[in-house]
C-alpha cells in the first residue's frame, strides 16, 4: 500500500465518521419506525473511531516514522508535522462538534498528558476506573442537565502500538511512566443527545 494509499483510506475512515455524526439527535432512521438503542449508537459511533485512530497510528504514523518520511509531534500544526494519533482525533472530534449534531466525544484519561484530557465530571471518573477494571465493556448511563438528557459512555483507550507507550512513558507531563502495549491508557467518552 503506498502513502497515497494511505492518505486516501484515513480520508474514507473520516467520512464514516461524518456520516454518523449526521443521524437524527433522537437516533432514529428517519425511513423506520423504530428507533436504535443509544448503547448500540454509542458502540457504532466507537468502533468508527477506534478503527480510525488504529489505522492512523498504526499505518501512517509508525510506519511514517519508523521508515523517516515523516514524522508526528505536538506541535504539528507549526512544525508542518503529522498529528499525534491523540491530536488526530482531537480534531476529528472538533469537526464532528461543528455538523452540531450534539454528538460529542474526547480522550480522557486518570493519568493525563493534558490536563484538558481529566475526567470532566463524577460519570467520566467512575467509568474510566471501571474501564480500566473491565476494558471489554463500556461503562454508560444517561445523565441529565437541566432539561436536557445525553446518553453517555466510556470505552477503554488502549496503547495500540509500541509507538503509543514510547510517548506516554516518555513525555514530561505524563504522570505515569509504566505503560505497556494493549494497556488501558485512557477512556474514550462519547456523549449522545436524547433530547434536543
Amino acid at each position: 500500500m503506498t502513502g497515497k494509499d494511505l492518505v486516501w483510506a484515513a480520508i474514507v475512515a473520516i467520512i464514516v465518521i461524518f456520516h454518523f455524526s449526521s443521524l437524527p439527535a433522537d437516533g432514529k432512521d428517519p425511513g423506520s419506525t423504530t428507533g436504535i438503542a443509544p448503547e448500540i449508537v454509542a458502540r457504532y459511533i466507537h468502533d468508527v473511531i477506534e478503527a480510525d485512530r488504529t489505522f492512523y497510528t498504526t499505518y501512517i504514523v509508525e510506519r511514517m516514522q519508523l521508515r523517516g518520511t515523516v514524522v508526528a509531534s505536538e506541535n504539528w500544526a507549526e512544525r508542518g508535522t503529522l498529528p499525534l494519533p491523540a491530536q488526530f482525533l482531537k480534531e476529528a472530534a472538533r469537526l464532528v462538534r461543528e455538523k452540531r449534531s450534539g454528538i460529542h466525544y474526547r480522550l480522557i484519561s486518570l493519568w493525563p498528558i493534558n490536563k484538558r484530557n481529566e475526567p470532566a465530571n463524577e460519570f467520566e471518573r467512575i467509568g474510566l476506573e471501571e474501564v480500566q477494571q473491565h476494558p471489554e465493556r463500556p461503562y454508560t448511563g444517561t445523565v441529565a442537565n437541566g432539561a436536557e438528557r445525553s446518553f453517555q459512555a466510556v470505552f477503554a483507550d488502549r496503547a495500540v502500538t509500541q509507538s503509543c507507550v514510547g510517548c506516554h512513558n516518555a513525555h514530561p507531563d505524563s504522570p505515569k511512566r509504566d505503560f505497556k502495549r494493549d494497556d488501558v491508557i485512557g477512556g474514550i467518552a462519547i456523549s449522545i443527545p436524547m433530547t434536543r
